[in-house]
């Protein structure tokens, strides 16, 4: 299941710094705009206490965790939906992710550029949220002129029920707000997922705080406006410090596991983000466990339990005859898969369970003849 969120912002504001921490890699981060022309990709995985444990109970041969795909975006400037500096280059990048994180400078530094004179992160929310939607506006008015003549013509329900939705996202645009912010049926959520807008997409705010405000952002005297903005918004807003993420991504787990609990937590905010990106995007994890191996698989939350069948291998999906299914929870409490036959806590379902976050399946199944 390919899912990704591109990190994007204006340019020196911690991205890059930010996405070598997340993914440990070495991107291009130097101090000077558009340093990364070519948006770089990378896969994370997701931090999971669950499946630590498991693996404590089943001392398999191989651990598998659920991971999340992260891509580093070009710098964005004022006028990038008219093409302005590498505009349409980080337009197109960001349509092809699922969400966007969204990085605004909450430091005082003089030797690191800035594009204003100032810092001022609400300012620059608004700055690259008015691209986006600018660049949405164009992308309705396209669709807009095309559906109405031809609903026009036609008469056709579904043509002039698009219409409707396209006239109430763009006054919602033209409004500055984002096209999420419409109401809309399911079906007229189905239709706006084709036009791939920007502003439909889920965003979280990151604060990139300076090093002395890690330890307490919220009384740092920039981040809680970007909190405040998030609130608003009915978004999700992480404070980090990017240098210093990058310094406990390069040290060893003991160093890092001391550094985070003398800060009173047990994950760095890399660890947040990609949590809460894998979250607003609705994936889910469920497990497999045995000797061999223990896993974590990620799915949709909603999903039955033959979609899920399907993540782990198509043939599972087609011959799916049913699950024997327990509780993460259950396991933790009492230990072995035994003592949960015991209590009869491992219960069948069929087709139509919707399997949830957490559950631990095996999968029974008609494997197509021939194979």
């Amino acid at each position: 299941m390919s899912l990704t969120a591109g990190i994007v912002g204006l340019p020196n504001v911690g991205k890059s710094t930010l996405f070598n921490a997340l993914t440990n890699s070495n991107v291009l981060a130097e101090n000077y705009p558009f340093a990364t022309i070519k948006p770089n990709t990378a896969v994370v995985e997701v931090k999971d206490h669950r499946i630590e444990r498991l693996a404590k109970i089943f001392n398999p041969k191989r651990i598998v965790r659920a991971t999340f795909e992260f891509t580093d975006i070009a710098g964005l400037v004022k006028g990038a939906s008219k093409g302005e500096g590498l505009g349409n280059l980080f337009l197109a990048n960001i349509r092809n992710c699922d969400a966007v994180i969204e990085v605004v400078r909450c430091f005082d530094n003089p030797q690191i550029v800035n594009v204003h004179d100032t810092v001022d992160p609400k300012r620059d929310i608004e700055e690259i949220n008015l691209e986006l939607i600018l660049a949405d506006l164009a992308v309705v008015d396209g669709h807009l002129g095309k559906t109405a003549k031809r609903a026009q013509m036609t008469r056709e329900k579904a043509l002039v029920a698009e219409v409707d939705l396209l006239n109430r996202i763009k006054a919602a645009l033209e409004s500055e707000k984002f096209a999420s912010t419409v109401t809309m049926t399911p079906e007229e959520q189905k239709i706006v997922r084709n036009y791939n807008l920007l502003t439909y997409k889920p965003f979280i705010y990151v604060g990139n705080v300076s090093e002395s405000a890690y330890a307490n952002p919220e009384k740092d005297k920039y981040f809680p406006a970007v909190e405040q903005y998030a609130k608003e918004h009915d978004a999700q807003a992480i404070p980090i410090c990017a240098e210093t993420e990058a310094q406990l991504s390069s040290v060893s787990p003991e160093e890092r596991k001391e550094y985070l609990e003398a800060l009173g937590t047990d994950l760095t905010g890399l660890d947040r983000i990609t949590t809460a990106a894998y979250k607003i995007l609705g994936l889910r994890t469920f497990f497999t466990g045995g000797p061999e191996e223990v896993r974590a698989w990620t799915f949709h939350e909603g999903w039955t339990a033959p979609q899920c069948a399907g993540v782990i291998h198509t043939d599972m999906e087609r011959g799916f005859i049913k699950a024997e299914v327990y509780t993460y929870s259950d396991l933790d409490k009492y230990g072995t898969e035994a003592a949960l036959r015991e209590k009869g806590l491992i219960r069948t379902e069929g087709k139509e369970y919707v399997v949830q976050d957490g559950d631990c399946l095996f999968i029974k199944f008609n494997a197509p003849k021939g194979k």
